[in-house]
């Protein structure tokens, strides 16, 4: 719905400055405007869908990517630090980004879009789990 209010208010303005400035370009950037909002509207649900994690029993896999699919482990062990983080979008929505750091800086995972609730639940168990199965550096 936000999406065609949005789209209906470029193309009102479009309209407007069409009329007043008695110009056919303005069309050009409005069109640019509405495609760029559409090819969103195609491509951040699929994005959304190809974000997962799940946890196994000696480390948790993340996956994300849709053309360039990356998959992480990162084991329990390894784990130095799991942290939760909220801007002021995500507590308007009520979501969490769940961050967990490693020594080596290429294997931290950051899992977006989660309730705070499933991420304080999750960063709970991440804790207890890698607490019993802590390994020397």
């Amino acid at each position: 719905m936000q999406n065609a209010i949005f789209i209906a208010v470029v193309l009102a303005v479009a309209a407007v400055l069409a009329l007043w400035l008695e110009q056919t370009w303005v069309w050009i950037p409005a069109g640019v405007i509405i495609l760029i909002t559409l090819l969103t509207l195609v491509i951040l649900p699929r994005q959304a869908k190809a974000i997962g994690y799940m946890l196994r029993a000696d480390d948790i896999v993340f996956r994300k990517g849709i053309l360039w699919q990356r998959m992480i482990a990162v084991p329990y062990g390894r784990m130095q630090l799991v942290d939760i983080t909220q801007g002021p979008l995500d507590r308007a929505f009520g979501v969490s980004q769940l961050k967990m750091v490693t020594a080596a800086a290429t294997t931290g995972v950051q899992i977006p879009g989660l309730a705070q609730a499933a991420a304080e639940a999750l960063r709970d168990t991440l804790i207890e789990v890698a607490e019993t199965r802590r390994t020397g550096l």
